[in-house]
């Protein structure tokens, strides 16, 4: 596959490929093979269809859950070589170049780099009204407080997980594997694609999957929570880890995407 766009936004997805790629060695999810690259282009490896089964879903979160544990050294780290910020779709993505200046706790990174950002964007549009701007804004009040904060899975040994951080069900491609994979219950593997990596909550990158859909979430979740056990309450954190990516997309695109945001906000604003 071969893409065209921005000089930084390619050098983040040839950096974030090759990070996440980097922990498929020790049983990380597959990552889409960079085969060439320019200033303003990229290619990555042809990846064949295939189905996929429960079992490959099951293997999915095993190996999603070893991906995240390769870890990052702070929360809103950029992939190394990355310089300045990243790129998510065609919105920008705040990354820090070291712990000094990323934010310490979790709520305070996601409302101060992953939420408000995005906030001006979607009120320029007109997707978000004066009402639901003042929501989100009180919903990211209350994240930055602390109140949300949780413990990484349990396979996470490090400050932040190493996220794919786009990770809807169409950055996840299905393909037969090339040869046997140890652990490995289905024929079928994923594969992924377009990062926005970056280090974070792994909570995000699962909340992600659900946000339009993919196959068998369940048996993603409970594969991944059998290997990397998930911390007490991450089902009713889930709509706080979407509501990123859906803010990102009232900025870019507008329309309905501004009324969920309010929803999602409404729901964790106190």
């Amino acid at each position: 596959m071969r893409k065209r766009g921005r000089p930084a936004a390619i050098a983040a997805e040839v950096a974030g490929l090759r990070w996440l790629a980097a922990a498929h060695p020790g049983g990380g999810t597959a990552v889409a093979r960079v085969t060439g690259h320019g200033t303003d282009w990229l290619e990555t490896a042809h990846v064949d269809h295939a189905a996929p089964d429960t079992a490959a879903a099951e293997d999915f979160g095993r190996s999603l859950a070893r991906t995240h544990a390769a870890g990052a050294p702070f929360l809103g780290c950029a992939p190394p070589g990355v310089v300045g910020d990243g790129v998510m779709g065609r919105a920008p993505l705040v990354l820090h170049a070291d712990a000094a200046t990323a934010p310490a706790a979790w709520g305070e990174f996601y409302a101060a780099d992953r939420l408000l950002p995005y906030l001006e964007g979607a009120v320029g549009n007109g997707s978000v009204d004066a009402a639901g701007a003042r929501t989100i804004e009180r919903c990211a009040e209350r994240v930055a407080t602390g109140a949300f904060d949780a413990p990484q899975p349990g396979l996470v040994r490090t400050p932040a997980a190493r996220l794919h951080g786009d990770l809807w069900g169409g950055n996840v491609l299905w393909t037969r594997r090339a040869g046997p994979a140890d652990g490995a219950t289905s024929a079928v593997e994923a594969v992924l694609i377009d990062p926005a990596a970056h280090g974070g909550h792994a909570e995000s990158d699962l909340a992600q999957l659900t946000v339009f859909g993919s196959p068998y979430p369940d048996r993603v979740l409970a594969a991944y929570d059998e290997v990397s056990p998930l911390a007490d309450g991450w089902r009713e954190r889930t709509g706080l880890h979407q509501l990123h990516m859906v803010l990102v997309h009232a900025a870019l695109f507008g329309g309905g995407y501004g009324a969920h945001a309010v929803a999602l906000a409404r729901r964790y604003g106190g």
